[in-house]
């Protein structure tokens, strides 16, 4: 009995030892296979921004169709894909192209509002922002929504460089589509408000365009507002932040300076609006949700910087014990009753700015 029990006992340690050599090596594989991936990570952006742009355009296509629903019926006139720039090097065509809505059958000349999607400079498209933009139109502005080329496909800075040429684009060409070049609004929401506040910057502050070394696609009197929702503004700020969606962050604006060291490189203080404000920086209508790390950081301080340089601005921002917490960008979920506030508040932001007279009317020529 003994040796039928020991000798069982010894084929059952012989079938095991496959098993366990096939679990060594298992283990050891996955083990190599983190080492690696962590390897790379560290060396570059592009795996982990793969990652981050998947769920960033889920995120945005789930958006997209929350707003749909809000837009109104009245007609618009659309002009889609329209070339501002041809393609750079082997950069699509798609990257440098403009949508346009404004309402149908009109003639008069209107304020026209240039959009920069957000996307964490590392994704989005201007159809992510469409059916705002023809909520917007439907209340009597031509509307445009720009693309620009996202990294890590190019670094900075290339997109800004776009969008200033299509900024030159659209003040030749918006009485095309019933737009006035003398009152547009840069607007933007996410990475898309850093560039819009940054577009502002370089057509307001003389000493900002020189150190970018950049010609503004704009003059200072053409831009009477800017909207700004859930914008970065201070990247040191940004590189000191904690947590998952601060790596998110910090990993895309890796892949968008083209380097690790962006907050200490002369992309990060380019990057830096909040630096560079001045009295010239354009009326503002700004904006972040409670539930929003960057509000706090850098919503809230931006505001004040802007008023404490003598702009006139008009703030929305949500105690932080408000329920429910506000999230980024929340002011495209108009499921919620306080996006609809924002609404309303950006079109009253809007009215104002029609109320008054255009720069060039009111300044020494």
């Amino acid at each position: 009995m003994e040796k039928h029990v020991i000798a069982n006992n010894i084929d059952t340690a012989k079938r095991q030892r496959p098993l366990r050599r096939r679990l060594v090596i298992a283990g050891g594989t996955l083990v190599a296979a983190v080492a690696l991936t962590a390897i790379v990570a560290a060396i570059t952006p592009w795996p982990s921004v793969m990652v981050i742009r998947t769920v960033f355009e889920k995120g945005a296509a789930s958006t997209v169709a929350e707003m749909e629903p809000h837009v109104p019926d009245t007609k618009l006139t659309e002009y889609r894909d329209i070339a501002y720039a041809p393609p750079t090097g082997s950069l699509p065509q798609s990257d440098t192209t403009l949508d346009v809505y404004t309402p149908a059958g009109g003639t008069k000349k209107l304020t026209t509002i240039v959009w920069v999607h957000g996307g964490a400079w590392i994704s989005g498209q201007k159809e992510n922002i469409e059916p705002y933009l023809r909520i917007l139109a439907a209340q009597g502005y031509t509307t445009i929504g720009v693309n620009y080329t996202t990294a890590p496909e190019a670094v900075y800075p290339t997109a800004l460089t776009q969008l200033n040429t299509a900024l030159g684009y659209i003040s030749e060409h918006a009485p095309e589509w019933n737009g006035d070049p003398k009152r547009i609004v840069l607007a933007g929401d996410s990475a898309g408000s850093q560039l819009a506040s940054q577009l502002a910057i370089l057509t307001t502050n003389p000493r900002y365009a020189h150190l970018s070394g950049m010609t503004p696609g704009l003059k200072e009197e053409q831009v009477v507002g800017a909207i700004l929702n859930c914008g970065v503004y201070d990247m040191p700020a940004m590189s000191a932040l904690n947590g998952i969606e601060a790596w998110g962050l910090q990993v895309s604006l890796w892949a968008y300076a083209g380097t690790k060291d962006w907050s200490s490189r002369s992309t990060g203080s380019l990057m830096s609006t909040i630096n560079f404000v001045n009295a010239d920086f354009p009326p503002t209508y700004i904006s972040g949700g409670n539930g929003d790390a960057l509000t706090w950081s850098q919503s809230i301080p931006f505001a004040q910087a802007l008023e404490d340089s003598g702009v006139s601005v008009t703030r929305l921002f949500w105690p932080a014990n408000h329920e429910p917490k506000l999230p980024h960008e929340y002011q495209f979920h108009l499921d919620l009753n306080e996006a609809n506030v924002a609404l309303a508040d950006t079109i009253k932001y809007l009215q104002a700015l029609d109320s008054e007279p255009t720069q060039s009317s009111t300044k020494p020529s």
